[in-house]
């Protein structure tokens, strides 16, 4: 496979995973209500895509570095809200 086409492949996938989380970012800010939000799976998340981070900085890898720089601000502040409105 063409280099070109992996990183267009990664760049799809990145899409995809991080758009996944808008729905819920969207949902929580609107209502604010996260009741039903389960705080260790964000805190974990959170910390993971973290480490996805630094990986993606470390290795050059934009795909990676755009996706989880991203998801970490949509669930980061899932998490926020999360924390604030309980």
């Amino acid at each position: 496979m063409e280099p070109f086409a992996i990183k267009l492949l990664g760049f799809a996938a990145a899409t995809c995973t991080t758009v996944a989380y808008a729905p819920q970012f969207i949902k929580v800010w609107k209502t604010r209500s996260a009741g039903d939000i389960s705080l260790g799976m964000f805190l974990v998340m959170v910390l993971g895509l973290a480490l996805w981070l630094i990986y993606g900085l470390l290795s050059g890898d934009a795909p990676l570095v755009a996706a989880n720089a991203i998801t970490m601000v949509l669930a980061g502040g899932i998490l926020f809200m999360k924390l604030k409105y309980g």
